[in-house]
């Protein structure tokens, strides 16, 4: 039983898609269109970019790529830049979970070595920009977060008319992490003890791993290019899906058990559930007439409270206006904590981190750092959505 609530509290947004999906074939009975329903192009992408960003995260390239920038810098405040920067950037070919689950926990190791005071003062609002980071650098690809490649995917838009929609929006999102990383370095450096700067050169390079296997390497690599292929629509998904299998069997078939079938599942789910709605003329009628014409809007609220990645699958079986859900669930992953599941992760090492250094109140400094950080970058960038419109 306890097992059962462990797996419901990590896993609750697939729980409430799955409870969703068994009452609407309630409503709707299971029939030969409910194989209709679910999109096969978007979950064999997104298994095969999951198992690919897997196995160059096992065989340690980003910890290397980290490893080597954070060894040129030797203050606190250049720290806070390239930890922030590497989720904004990184999240935009390996999805924000990835660049959250691989970048923030070098916050922890760099802060470690820095003295208490200076430690509390940094560790905490990095994370939460890493965040930010994370899930502003990844909205401006179609393979940046799930939403984006499934909304890519029916829409049948261009990439490039897929980044310039989302430009402008990365563009100051950029800016205002540039200025936010500027404001905290400089408080950083007026704490900043000449005990503090040695221990931080001496650990700047503290986590530069090597890369495990040159082969395994080529082959990911490869994969990685046949997956952005496939996204292009230039090669066929079964073409890449095969490769892949087959790759990762080749090279270490250990890394299919880090895919996130859960969050696949969690798409099947909402997929059934959007489908048996959309049958139902009363329901799809009312939800169509309170989308059209505002789907920004309604596509940020409700990413609030259900996350955005289940938004964008709810919200698309109800109108056509799929440039307007993609700004939406993008911007909607500001907010509240749930917004984005992505920021769940950072939140996880946070509050494991506060245990492990008694740090009583920890959690909710962390909180509320995020919190009015999200609110403000989401209302600046709600504020420019206002002005392109």
């Amino acid at each position: 039983m306890k097992k059962i609530v462990c797996f419901v509290k990590k896993e609750i947004v697939l729980c409430v898609a799955v409870v969703l999906a068994v009452l609407s074939a309630f409503l709707v009975p299971p029939d030969g269109a409910y194989a209709g329903y679910i999109d096969f192009r978007t979950l064999g992408i997104l298994f095969c970019l999951m198992s690919v960003m897997a196995g160059l995260q096992k065989i340690g390239v980003f910890k290397w790529i980290a490893g080597k920038l954070l060894a040129k810098t030797r203050k606190p405040s250049g720290l806070v830049v390239i930890l922030v920067f590497l989720c904004f950037f990184f999240s935009m070919a390996i999805t924000n979970d990835v660049a959250l689950i691989t970048f923030v926990p070098f916050v922890f190791t760099v802060g470690r070595l820095l003295d208490e005071k200076l430690y509390r003062r940094m560790v905490f609002p990095t994370v939460v920009l890493q965040t930010v980071a994370a899930n502003l650098g990844s909205m401006l690809t179609p393979i940046g977060n799930p939403q984006n490649l499934y909304l890519y995917g029916i829409s049948e838009m261009s990439a490039l008319r897929f980044v310039q929609i989302m430009l402008p929006y990365s563009a100051v999102s950029f800016g205002l992490l540039a200025v936010c990383c500027a404001v905290l370095g400089r408080r950083l450096e007026r704490d900043e003890s000449a005990e503090a700067e040695e221990k931080a050169e001496e650990g700047s390079g503290a986590d530069a791993d090597t890369i495990r296997s040159g082969r395994s390497l080529a082959v990911y690599l490869i994969l990685f290019v046949m997956c952005l292929l496939t996204v292009a629509r230039i090669l066929p998904l079964g073409i890449t899906l095969a490769a892949v299998l087959a790759g990762v069997l080749i090279v270490d078939a250990r890394v299919l058990l880090r895919v996130d079938y859960c969050l696949l599942l969690t798409f099947v789910g909402f997929f059934v559930f959007i489908g048996n709605m959309g049958r139902l003329p009363a329901f799809s009628g009312f939800l169509q007439r309170m989308v059209a014409g505002h789907e920004v809007p309604v596509a940020v609220l409700a990413s609030q409270c259900i996350s955005n990645v289940p938004a964008a699958l709810l919200l698309s079986g109800f109108t056509d206006n799929v440039e307007g859900l993609l700004i939406g669930t993008n911007l909607g992953g500001l907010g509240t904590l749930i917004a984005s599941m992505a920021s769940l992760i950072s939140y996880k090492y946070v509050a494991a981190e506060a245990e492990e250094r008694n740090l009583p109140g920890g959690k909710g400094r962390y909180f509320l750092y995020f919190t009015v950080t999200n609110l403000v970058f989401l209302g600046i960038l709600g504020i420019l959505y206002l002005c392109i419109a």
